[in-house]
């Protein structure tokens, strides 16, 4: 344990780091296909079997990383994982419940007789709602210090907009590389719509993040910090832009370009990502216990670690392996 340094020191922050990348990869992968499940209803009634057969192959295999990046917090960090669910148990139970309504409903729909699937076009669209909107609760709550006032609701309440417009964005920029014709003509005109959804997100997110405490504001706007954090914003703005410009230009039913937009709202959603991990370092519970406070003991998390090496690239490889297997233009979705 002692071979990079002291354990107690190098042992927390490799969990923080994994746990991390955890969620980031979450919020990309399973935030497109909720995404998907937000735009149900503007799709046309012979569109909705594409935009579920977009994300068929992959949703099981995005919800994986919520699994990993809460097993991480459980074991390698069991005093902020108390704090963290206690003080968000409400909206938890909400985003439980939708997910296992986008489950259900996912299956069902594809089963039911014809007079029926509209109800399960519905409810898969409700799970998602359910789902999106309590992550971007649980976020503004994250960023306000997990306490319950009505200032915080109200920005909790925003940020749950702005995050559920964002996942309908990355849906939308999904969708235009995954089909072609009338419906990613369509997508187009949705990413176009939402693409302002989530400026705002990043833009509010940003800006209250600083003013939480005063640590955080020093430690972005005080010098020479700022001068090496001001890539952050110039690159995020410059994929904002970069953005528009592809949608402008879309669509085009062959070539990488269709690809675009969702390679620029994947970066855009890591900036920010950064941003956040940069300011809240290195408390795991805003302003209350740090990584070191809330880390097992160094032999526990060695322990994990070792499980750790073979466990993620497993779930890596099978993640992978999906995508690369169901590459390609989506097809309607039948069972016969």
């Amino acid at each position: 344990m002692e071979m990079f340094g002291d354990p107690a020191v190098w042992l927390p922050w490799t969990f923080a780091f994994l746990m991390g990348l955890s969620i980031l990869i979450y919020v990309i992968l399973d935030g497109f296909d909720l995404g998907v499940g937000l735009l149900m209803p503007l799709a046309e009634p012979v569109e909705k079997d594409r935009l579920v057969a977009s994300i068929g192959p992959f949703w099981d295999a995005n919800e994986t990383w919520l699994v990993l990046a809460i097993g991480l917090l459980l074991v390698a960090f069991p005093t902020a994982h108390g704090v963290i669910l206690t003080s968000l148990y409400f909206p938890v139970f909400v985003m439980l419940i939708g997910l296992i309504l986008r489950g259900v409903s996912f299956e069902f729909r594809a089963k039911a007789p014809i007079a029926q699937k509209p109800r399960w076009n519905a409810a898969f669209f409700a799970g998602s709602l359910m789902a999106s909107m309590s992550q971007g609760f649980m976020l503004g709550m994250y960023v306000m210090g997990l306490t319950w006032t009505w200032s915080h609701i109200g920005f909790a309440l925003l940020t749950a907009v702005f995050l559920t417009v964002g996942y309908s964005f990355i849906g939308a920029a999904w969708l235009i590389a995954k089909t072609d014709g009338a419906l990613q003509r369509r997508a187009v005109g949705w990413a176009k719509g939402g693409i302002w959804g989530l400026i705002l997100g990043i833009v509010a997110i940003s800006l209250a993040t600083p003013f939480v405490s005063s640590r955080i504001f020093e430690k972005w706007f005080s010098l020479p910090e700022f001068l090496y954090l001001s890539p952050l914003p110039v690159l995020s703005a410059v994929l904002v832009i970069y953005l528009w410009w592809q949608l402008r230009n879309l669509p085009k039913s062959t070539g990488k370009r269709v690809w675009a937009p969702f390679a620029a709202a994947m970066a855009l959603f890591a900036l920010a990502f950064c941003g956040m991990a940069y300011s809240f370092y290195p408390y795991v519970v805003p302003e209350q216990i740090t990584i070191y406070e809330a880390a097992s003991a160094p032999e526990s998390l060695f322990i994990i670690l070792i499980g750790t090496v073979f466990v993620l690239p497993a779930i890596l490889g099978y993640t992978v392996l999906s995508y690369y297997i169901f590459r390609g233009k989506a097809t309607e979705l039948r069972y016969d």
